[in-house]
């Protein structure tokens, strides 16, 4: 299963990053390719994506989310793919962002992305603009906070 890992430090506050992060349904403002999200439960969300021209819709559940520390989640139906962001304090002003993204290719376009580390180029992209928008008016960002619930990791099937 490829795997795109990325960082970016990002001139704002660990409170502005994160609550920009966790309102799902902004991501297509910096993301390539997702057309939309709906936060559907405090967990649960919808996703439509087109990629290569192909759009395809999947849900995904939010697996484990702490406030201004990381955001974790899998699909759970259509789509096979998992992540994890974390955020990091370097000072008052700025915050570094990691970006774990695994999944599973499906057809020829997206397995020869992968092989091609098109993706990689993507993420870095995606990053590079949701560091523009967190940087604009980081003030704002953190008035209008996103989700500040937390969400604990579930034990997996060993019990751990």
């Amino acid at each position: 299963m490829p795997q795109v890992t990325d960082s970016i430090d990002v001139k704002a506050p660990i409170s502005a990053v994160y609550a920009l992060w966790t309102r799902f349904e902004e991501f297509p403002r910096f993301m390539g390719g997702v057309e939309s999200i709906t936060q559907l439960t405090d967990a649960k969300l919808h996703w439509v994506v087109s990629i290569a021209g192909v759009e395809r819709e999947f849900d995904a559940e939010i697996t484990e989310q702490h406030q201004d520390e990381r955001v974790a989640w899998r699909s759970t139906d259509g789509e096979t793919h998992a992540g994890v962001v974390t955020f990091h304090r370097i000072s008052d002003d700025e915050t570094r962002v990691n970006v774990q993204i695994d999944w599973k290719p499906q057809g020829i376009v997206e397995a020869a992305g992968a092989l091609l580390q098109v993706d990689d180029v993507q993420i870095g992209k995606d990053l590079k603009r949701f560091k523009e928008i967190a940087e604009e008016a980081p003030a704002q960002l953190a008035a209008e906070s996103g989700w500040e619930g937390d969400i604990d990791r579930a034990p997996d099937s060993t019990g751990h």
